[in-house]
């Protein structure tokens, strides 16, 4: 059976935080889609370990590697959309663990030239400690966890905490979500063919920061297709690490889209070389 969706998981080294998050991916509400870990590079041992973990999990999953040469995201997404056998695919980051009702929500809430964006808690160093695999299959997650979340944004060093409780449906959801806001590459759902019609990610960007997902989002809108927010429904915790490096030339690449009007990027899923 062809899966509803494909959640497509941005991966580099950190196999204790995929640990969670396949923890995660298990006790999700909704069942039919399959997993894909992008893996932008992963060491030998690393690579090793992540077949293991899948191989062991009660759902379809796929690992997908290239060379590690730098910071090349978006080349990997792109042949993940490319591998991917459904036609709504939903993008998260490998230190990004996702609510029971995460794919449930992207799911539910999909349209036709619509894409689906949602926001993260942020964890402190202290709280992101305290996760464990066995935890969260037990629903940690979605329990007494968010009241510790919500306190230690008070007192300690969690932020956008108030993202992390769930809203019921009705008003509630859409008062929160009256305004839109923009893509964050760690959390939105699209269909496969939106994504197809505008030539997939630019694999210019080789260095996390602006562009990876501000790109996308211009030419999507460009091309007719709108942001609808799914804050408070499709949540998501963002685990503690270090900020990373910012790389300049990603302002460059993306002031010349914004300056060119361009929909269809020549350095997505199709390039000159391949026509």
């Amino acid at each position: 059976m062809q899966p509803a969706a494909s959640l497509i998981i941005s991966f580099y080294n950190k196999i204790e935080y995929l640990k969670l998050i396949l923890a995660a991916v298990e006790r999700q509400t909704f069942k039919n889609f399959e997993v894909i870990v992008a893996d932008d590079g992963s060491k030998e041992d690393i690579v090793y370990q992540v077949k293991r973990l899948l191989s062991e999990l009660p759902f379809q999953a796929k690992h997908i590697w290239h060379e590690d040469s730098g910071f090349r995201k978006n080349t990997m997404l792109n042949k993940a959309i490319q591998q991917s056998n459904s036609d709504y695919l939903i993008f998260i980051d490998g230190d990004c663990v996702p609510h029971c009702r995460f794919v449930e929500e992207h799911v539910s809430n999909a349209n036709s030239k619509i894409v689906l964006a949602g926001r993260r808690v942020n964890l402190s160093q202290r709280l992101t400690a305290k996760l464990t695999p066995d935890g969260i299959k037990k629903g940690f997650l979605e329990s007494v966890f968010t009241l510790q979340i919500i306190f230690d944004g008070v007192f300690g060093g969690s932020t956008q905490t108030l993202k992390g409780i769930y809203a019921p449906r009705g008003f509630v959801r859409t008062f929160l979500n009256r305004t839109t806001r923009g893509i964050l590459g760690c959390n939105f759902s699209i269909h496969k063919q939106d994504l197809v019609d505008i030539n997939g990610f630019d694999e210019r960007y080789q260095s996390p920061g602006i562009g990876e997902d501000t790109d996308i989002e211009v030419r999507l809108l460009r091309n007719n297709v709108e942001v609808r927010m799914v804050k408070n429904m499709a949540i998501q915790y963002h685990l503690f690490h270090k900020r990373l490096n910012r790389g300049s030339d990603n302002l460059k690449i993306f002031e010349e889209v914004l300056n060119t009007n361009v929909i269809i990027t020549p350095y997505g899923l199709i390039k000159p070389e391949d026509v």
